[in-house]
């Protein structure tokens, strides 16, 4: 194998540029010539495929988002759409793909894997729930930007007497719900594993307020599960709190990468490389009890992860 080629595909998340500058350096250094696909399968199906060097990853690890771009392409799953991935790979001598994203990017490269490229998939999402790893590339970050936000909120909400609802991402996963609740100090956590009444909410704020004669309350809430704001105006109205919604959106996923983010990426990046120049196709790159691992893509799609009851009852033992 001489050729390869890496593409960031799905939502973007911090630490992608860290993986991109490891494959390209370790790359080279393992013998090898390093393409980059951009804007994903959208752009491989197109042929946006340039030749990268040192220089082209300068300087990025400090990046936020993804210097490749991304894109999400449905059709994708469509084996003609694939075979003309396929076509544009084998056109310039492309023996081997890293691709990094999360399941629907993990699914790409395992139909890759099947047409006879050597295809290894790296973890990337902030919400951390691809089945397999117990870490992926940009949760860390995320969760620290979430917490930096929640801190300056906390700062006017003491000062207001305020109760402020907080929207955090998730895409139906509490991963960023649970562990932001807990570093953040928040008095009620809401995602899909506590379920939403929003009587007891009310409930649990007065006691809040009554009982523990708290000055201000936080509460988080994983996206999708309930109208914040429809929530912070009931709270106004049913209790001594002023309720404010706050949805933080797309500023979780920006920013510079904090460090275990970089070096998370950068860990797993040349995994991938080792992989491939081992010629293994239709892996993923894991974590696992803190030790990085690979295992068959299809296997690890279907993996549960490791139940994280224990994180809800730390909640609930400091709320």
């Amino acid at each position: 194998m001489k050729k390869i080629a890496v593409l960031t595909s799905g939502g973007d998340a911090p630490g992608m540029n860290g993986a991109i500058r490891a494959i390209v350096r370790v790359g080279i250094k393992r013998g090898f010539e390093v393409y980059g696909v951009y804007e994903g399968y959208k752009g491989l199906v197109e042929g946006k495929i340039k030749k990268l060097g040192y220089s082209d990853v300068s300087e990025i690890l400090s990046k936020g988002g993804t210097i490749l771009e991304s894109s999400r392409l449905k059709e994708f799953v469509n084996e003609k759409i694939q075979d003309l991935a396929v076509e544009q790979l084998k056109k310039r001598k492309i023996e081997g793909l890293v691709v990094i994203g999360g399941d629907g990017s993990y699914r790409g490269a395992m139909a890759l894997a099947k047409k006879g490229i050597s295809c290894i998939a790296l973890p990337g999402t902030i919400d951390n729930d691809i089945h397999g790893t117990d870490e992926t590339i940009g949760f860390h970050t995320a969760l620290y930007n979430i917490i930096d936000a929640v801190n300056k909120l906390r700062d006017t909400s003491s000062s207001h007497h305020r109760c402020f609802v907080i929207e955090v991402m998730g895409n139906h996963a509490d991963n960023l719900a649970i562990n932001s609740a807990i570093a953040c100090g928040s008095e009620i956590v809401i995602t899909d594993k506590t379920g939403f009444d929003e009587t007891k909410v009310i409930e649990e704020l007065k006691k809040c307020e009554e009982v523990y004669h708290k000055k201000h309350a936080i509460i988080i809430v994983s996206e999708n599960i309930l109208d914040v704001e429809k929530l912070a105006n009931r709270i106004s109205k049913e209790t001594g709190y002023s309720g404010r919604s706050i949805v933080l959106g797309h500023i979780q996923r920006g920013g510079s990468p904090v460090p275990k983010d970089r070096i998370l990426a950068s860990t797993m990046a040349e995994e991938a490389i080792c992989l491939l120049k081992q010629e293994k196709s239709g892996l993923c790159v894991c974590v696992k009890n803190n030790r990085i691992v690979s295992k068959n893509i299809e296997e690890a799609l279907v993996e549960k992860n490791e139940n994280h009851d224990w994180l809800y009852q730390l909640f609930f033992d400091l709320a």
